[in-house]
């Protein structure tokens, strides 16, 4: 009865969160009625089981959250993703309008911009430079997705996206796990979405198709925001507080915040906190693994000084300071409580002794334990429509087992935090998946027109790409 339980359970969450109930308040729900079937005392379950792993997520990723919203806010007030955006379509011109779409939405997603801030001032270019190139706009989603949610959210070492972060605190490791194999599964991904884009647009022009001006904007709607917030980190409901600037900063200064987050993350993470004396932590009243979360703080500086450095270069362009930045702050709210509460309902169910049988199966998968990671976090993903979520139970279950395993077969952690990533960013992208929901919501598009074109950019060429890394990994350990 255990196992029927967490099962009903996960199926009733996933189910009425599709439909766009709240998931803060279908978590605890579903947590309790697994307990309720599996035999385990209610209110236990609730306050202490569910609510530790809730609270514990909260712990950990409030910081990261909360300067991530920041960030994007400023960003996108100071007029800076508009300026980068424009460009690199005026540098790689009409010709070229799929590559410049990908690379815009590549460029300020791995400077460490929302993807959901991103969506709002990336998708109206978009629609320009498809109206002017005349190429059908269903194809848009499956462009900035390419560009925003593959490998600058996964892949690309040094990307402090709340994806590449999450394995940090099991594995030890640092947003630059594997910089080779992460170089190699963005290429592999990059090129056969760009080579899919191309055979689409030509396949396109060759039926006669061309851009046709869609219907008005859809408001975004509550369940639509609900499904967001699963699987991002900037509720859509701030985007609009503050003020955009209406003088853009030229190229130069737009992206130097971008470049001050991958440089800052890499100076902080690979030579100047290990080099700190960090001893004293280790005992009360702090008692702080430092090994563990030296990559969360490099992020942190990171985007801290990235935050400065916007608001210093762009200080008369931010019209309502104040505003942007309580927007900011405020998005990061919903996010990642929802997301917690995920990790809450994935706490109960761990707790169950249903749970050693599914515990079991995953790790003794044949083939070993860099199978069964891979496995278990496409299945969670899937399953949940969101990769942070479905790597956040995943780890918070089964991290300290895998880590386990990677000592006992030599593996090297960074490895294990790479696939980790990358199989989390493959079938989350299912369509009940938030982040795709509010693109084709965006965008006016809809799953029949833009769907499969999203599948071939957004999930078969990260498959393809965690295959590869599968295997150079597994010939040639990390590197």
């Amino acid at each position: 009865m255990g196992l029927f339980g967490i099962l009903l359970a996960l199926g009733l969450l996933m189910w009425l969160a599709y439909r766009g109930w709240s998931v803060i308040l279908l978590s605890p729900a579903a947590a309790l009625l697994a307990a309720l079937i599996s035999g385990e005392p209610l209110l236990a379950s609730w306050t202490s089981t569910f609510m530790g792993g809730t609270a514990g997520f909260v712990a950990r990723w409030f910081p990261l959250f909360l300067l991530g919203g920041i960030f994007g806010k400023l960003m996108d007030d100071s007029g800076s993703i508009i300026a980068i955006a424009r460009y690199l379509t005026e540098k790689l011109g009409v010709r070229r309008t799929m590559l410049s779409v990908v690379l815009a939405s590549a460029v300020v997603t791995y400077g460490g911009v929302s993807v959901f801030v991103a969506f709002f001032v990336l998708v109206p270019m978009t629609r320009e430079m498809f109206k002017a190139a005349n190429i059908p706009a269903r194809l848009m989603p499956a462009a900035i997705g390419l560009g925003a949610f593959t490998f600058t959210m996964s892949a690309l070492p040094g990307t402090p996206s709340t994806n590449n972060a999450i394995p940090m605190p099991y594995f030890g490791t640092t947003t630059f796990a594997a910089p080779g194999l992460g170089i190699i599964a963005s290429l592999i991904t990059l090129a056969f979405g760009m080579w899919w884009l191309q055979r689409a647009e030509a396949k396109a022009r060759t039926a006669g198709e061309s851009y046709v001006e869609d219907a008005e904007a859809i408001a975004i709607t509550e369940k639509v925001r609900e499904q967001a917030t699963t699987s991002g980190d900037f509720d859509p409901a701030e985007f609009d507080h503050g003020q955009r600037s209406d003088d853009n900063p030229p190229f130069i200064l737009a992206v130097l915040p971008l470049v001050v987050v991958i440089v800052v993350n890499f100076l902080m993470a690979l030579v100047v906190l290990p080099r700190i004396d960090f001893s004293f932590l280790k005992s009360e009243p702090w008692g702080i693994d430092v090994s563990a979360t030296i990559g969360v703080w490099a992020v942190l500086i990171a985007l801290a000084a990235a935050n400065i450095t916007v608001i210093a270069i762009n200080f008369r362009r931010l019209l309502r300071l104040r505003e942007s930045v309580d927007a900011g702050a405020n998005s990061s709210v919903l996010p990642i409580l929802t997301i917690a509460s995920l990790v809450g309902f994935g706490a109960v169910v761990a707790a169950m002794p249903a749970f050693a049988v599914i515990r079991d199966a995953v790790l003794h998968i044949p083939g070993g334990p860099l199978v069964s990671l891979v496995v278990a976090m496409n299945a969670l993903a899937g399953l949940t429509g969101t990769a942070s979520g479905g790597m956040a139970i995943a780890l918070n279950a089964l991290g300290s087992e895998f880590m386990r395993l990677a000592v006992e077969h030599d593996i090297d952690p960074a490895l294990m935090h790479r696939l980790t990533v990358i199989s989390a960013g493959t079938l989350d992208a299912l369509p009940h998946n938030g982040t795709v929901l509010l693109l084709l919501q965006i965008s006016k598009q809809t799953h029949a027109g833009s769907y499969l074109d999203m599948v071939m950019t957004v999930i078969v060429g990260v498959i393809i790409s965690l295959v590869a890394v599968f295997i150079l990994g597994s010939m040639f350990g990390s590197f």
